[in-house]
């Protein structure tokens, strides 16, 4: 039986991005499909009573230099946003709308749409907390950026990502990156070696 990852995320987490860069690549070396599920962390640091790592005395500078170091590891580019963290419910909502067209290849190009917002944030230092900047993405890529902007504004795309996080809360998301292969959780991107071996071993 093909295994399924999925995968939850927020686009205002550096490891986030990170994982974005790999999990698609990695699933298909051992024939599996992913699953992207964008939510919002603020949703989860309710449950967990958490806040940014930045946040945090002492850990906050920690966390930015290991942001940095990860990307330089995994050999992509990184800078720090001027503005961090920030809002990313438009980025999230916009994704949900093009991954359920019905067009050929919408999941890919949903993928390729959200590294983009990624690295516009953690590369280019854009805001993508502005719609203008998530619908200039769009546009970048090729997308119908006026459909976006009226679609993310809709009752049902902002009901459907109320609904992810819901449903991350339940299935036990603690933070993001978040990955799971029939029920097994991991998390973090320092988890994909675990998961590679997972997938290559069947389990262990």
């Amino acid at each position: 039986m093909k295994l399924s990852i999925d995968f939850w995320f927020d686009f205002s987490s550096p490891y986030s991005y990170l994982a974005a860069e790999k999990i698609d690549a990695l699933a298909a070396r051992y024939g599996c499909s992913v699953t992207w599920h964008p939510i919002l962390l603020g949703a989860i640091f309710q449950v967990t009573q958490a806040a940014p790592l930045v946040a945090l005395p002492l850990k906050g500078d920690y966390s930015v230099c290991d942001f940095a170091r990860s990307a330089r590891f995994l050999d992509l580019p990184f800078q720090m946003p001027s503005r961090f963290p920030l809002p990313t419910q438009v980025a999230a909502r916009a994704y949900y709308w093009l991954a359920a067209q019905d067009v050929p290849d919408a999941t890919d190009i949903a993928h390729q749409f959200a590294r983009m917002v990624f690295r516009a944030l953690f590369v280019d230092n854009r805001d993508i907390s502005e719609a203008d900047v998530v619908e200039a993405i769009a546009q970048q890529a090729g997308l119908d950026a006026v459909a976006l902007a009226q679609a993310v504004t809709t009752p049902e795309i902002k009901a459907r990502l109320k609904d992810e996080n819901d449903r991350a809360i339940a299935e036990g998301v603690c933070g993001a990156p978040f990955f799971k292969i029939d029920h097994e959780p991991f998390w973090g991107v320092d988890r994909l070696p675990q998961l590679e071996r997972w997938l290559a071993t069947g389990g262990f």
